[in-house]
């Protein structure tokens, strides 16, 4: 199987660089981690215009009804580019719980991004993100989706995500068991792509480093062990990338397996982003540790990345039971 992405995704993807290549994003973040949001709503509501908030909307309600390869595209520039708030929750998850009858705001309004949601998915995403600006915060409890109230707020280690657990405020409303895992196969894909953007951006920034950083009279790219270093993250991402895609394809056509290909995609760009960020901060030295230098709020945010919506672990295990039930 072939992933090329047809010209209209190529151009949105280079659509959204655009913009938040401009919107000053490591600035923001940082803002967004000492609590002010404004910066990164401004983001939002320029996404906003561009569709972003309304690819998982159907087009009965004003959405775009995308297929899983365009909310690929859209989330890996997000993690290329370190776009704070909950995306993930607000733009994937939500639409078709509410669609399927879970309340809350309007589909309208999410497809128009003035309403922001977020939820709580245990195991898998035990904790509510950017609680502090949505509208509406859910539970999902296996197929049981129940309106809740943000609690204490919880540290992580990329403080531009911010905790809260969450609390249900009533009776729960029961969807169909293939809605709610369907929604939650999508959210972890959009959380592969995040990993597979971040990544990418970790690889380019220790390659543009490497190009320029003198050493012993050379630059430092000259030296085999960096080249080396470098070429294993190339292909690390390289091979993490068909499955994201063979997964949005399998999530797409409603594939019987499209459940193990999300977790293969989970738990390889789980890897190949966190090779990045190391190789990239082994690249840059101890330059690369400082908080004023900005590799470092990527590294952050894959290491964060990397266990929310299913560690590592979780998503091999999930492989290795299909592929084991497959083989008889």
């Amino acid at each position: 199987m072939r992933f090329a992405l047809s010209d209209e995704r190529r151009g949105f993807a280079r659509s959204l660089d655009d913009l938040l290549g401009d919107a000053g994003l490591p600035a923001a973040s940082r803002r967004w981690a000492d609590g002010d949001s404004g910066p990164g709503l401004e983001i939002w509501r320029r996404l906003a215009e561009m569709g972003v908030s309304a690819l998982g909307v159907p087009e009965a309600h004003g959405g775009l009804g995308a297929e899983p390869a365009d909310m690929v595209v859209a989330f890996e520039a997000l993690g290329r580019h370190l776009v704070p708030g909950p995306y993930i929750e607000s733009v994937v998850l939500a639409p078709p719980l509410l669609a399927a009858g879970g309340g809350g705001p309007s589909l309208e309004d999410l497809a128009a991004g003035t309403a922001i949601v977020t939820a709580a998915a245990p195991p898998m995403a035990p904790l509510a993100l950017d609680a502090h600006v949505a509208q509406a915060v859910f539970v999902l409890d296996g197929a049981g989706l129940s309106v809740a109230e943000p609690g204490e707020a919880r540290t992580s280690v990329d403080r531009s995500r911010r905790l809260f657990e969450a609390r249900p405020a009533g009776p729960p409303v029961r969807l169909e068991p293939a809605v709610a895992a369907g929604a939650l196969d999508a959210a972890v894909l959009a959380c592969s792509a995040q990993l597979l953007g971040a990544g990418e951006r970790a690889l380019a920034t220790a390659v543009e480093y490497a190009r320029s950083r003198r050493q012993f009279g050379r630059v430092i790219g000259e030296y085999q062990a960096i080249k080396h270093a470098l070429a294993d993250v190339r292909v690390a991402l390289d091979f993490a990338r068909p499955l994201v895609y063979g997964a949005a394809v399998a999530l797409g056509e409603g594939s019987p397996d499209a459940g193990r290909d999300v977790s293969a995609a989970k738990a390889a760009t789980s890897e190949a982003a966190h090779l990045a960020a190391r190789t990239a901060l082994q690249t840059h030295g101890a330059i690369g540790y400082t908080e004023e230098y900005d590799l470092g709020l990527w590294i952050t945010k894959i290491q964060a990345l990397g266990t929310a919506w299913g560690t590592t672990a979780s998503h091999r295990a999930r492989v290795l039971s299909a592929v084991t039930a497959a083989s008889g």
